[in-house]
């Protein structure tokens, strides 16, 4: 029986998890929230997480009952993310574990968002579409690694929805992609927009671009639209609804084809954008047309938390992976396909 505790801290969100042998005992959290149009910066967000870290600590051991000498492993996110905040937590989760005298592992954040939703979906063997405000990628297992199929070549699919709710200015709690879904499902009007998959990679920044000439300034385009036709009229919440529609074709469509490619009969959404539920429609139609399953989760587990992290260093720690304390530092680009799964052997 090995019991691990992980800490979480690669963007806007803090969390401490503790995990038994693929059980969740505690799964605390607390998100930075700014202002509407304005997003987290690498330093406030560090700051921030510094402020709650150890609170979010105590809760998570009184929910899970745990007391620190019954803990085998302490776990953190050595990356990606920004390097503030990653530092920030990486500092407690070393300090905590030279205190308590225990073992520490880094963790891949990626590879901890795919050991979440495989051991609370179930799924054998998926192909994984794992997206979030810093990473999109399109991952299949094979030969001791999480390989990726197809990726965005330049910013990620959360970052994307995240600016465009900046540009009109939607509040940020609990999250801006959250409140994008909610406006777009009162969107009447499609409006085209450019549909960018290049090969089995993706590109979201000429999106974001076309959609800032047609969102603000206000003004000019509310003169704009005086003189428009019927048709050529929009509102935010129809930007919000094509951006929804644009952005989720192009995922379903990579990952298709990945799926095709590796003879695949599952499919896995991970990651913070995973939750929303326009994105799980479009990907369950094309999952029925190839009798494939679909597997996802909730907010508590495909957002950013702490019990991923837990999960996947138990995973490893069970496997034999050991981090000597020279090794315990954060990188902020850490890739997926980095990794060794030593803990797989299918």
């Amino acid at each position: 029986m090995v019991i691990a505790i992980g800490f979480e801290g690669s963007a806007n969100k803090i969390g401490v998890g503790i995990v038994r042998d693929g059980e969740v005992l505690a799964n605390e959290r607390e998100t930075y929230i700014t202002p509407p149009g304005e997003g987290f910066l690498p330093k406030e967000t560090a700051q921030h997480h510094r402020s709650r870290v150890l609170d979010i600590l105590k809760r998570a051991l009184d929910v899970s009952g745990i007391a620190p000498d019954e803990i085998d492993v302490v776990c953190y996110t050595k990356g990606p993310g920004m390097a503030p905040p990653l530092l920030a937590v990486a500092i407690v989760a070393r300090t905590i574990a030279q205190i308590w005298n225990k073992p520490i592992l880094g963790v891949n954040h990626c590879i901890g968002h795919i050991e979440m939703g495989r051991l609370i979906t179930k799924a054998v063997n998926p192909t994984v579409l794992y997206v979030s405000g810093g990473n999109t990628q399109i991952i299949s297992y094979a030969c001791k690694r999480y390989r990726i199929f197809g990726e965005t070549i330049d910013i990620a699919i959360g970052n994307c929805l995240d600016r465009f709710a900046r540009i009109i200015h939607l509040s940020n709690d609990p999250s801006p992609g959250y409140n994008i879904e909610q406006m777009a499902k009162k969107g009447k009007n499609y409006v085209p927009l450019p549909y960018s998959v290049k090969g089995m990679d993706m590109s979201f920044s000429g999106i974001l671009s076309f959609l800032e000439q047609k969102a603000r300034p206000k003004r000019k385009q509310q003169k704009m639209q005086t003189k428009a036709t019927e048709e050529e009229k929009w509102t935010d919440e129809d930007l919000c609804f094509s951006l929804q529609e644009t952005l989720f074709a192009m995922l379903v469509e990579t990952t298709e084809r990945a799926m095709a490619h590796t003879g695949s009969a599952e499919v896995l959404i991970v990651g913070g954008v995973g939750c929303n539920v326009r994105l799980q429609e479009m990907m369950g139609v094309m999952c029925e047309e190839r009798d494939a399953k679909l597997f996802a989760t909730d907010e508590r587990f495909c957002i950013d938390n702490g019990v991923m992290i837990a999960h996947a260093g138990w995973e490893m720690f069970r496997s034999g992976s050991r981090m000597a304390w020279n090794d315990a530092t954060i990188t902020q680009r850490f890739r997926t396909d980095e990794v060794e799964v030593t803990w797989r052997d299918d």
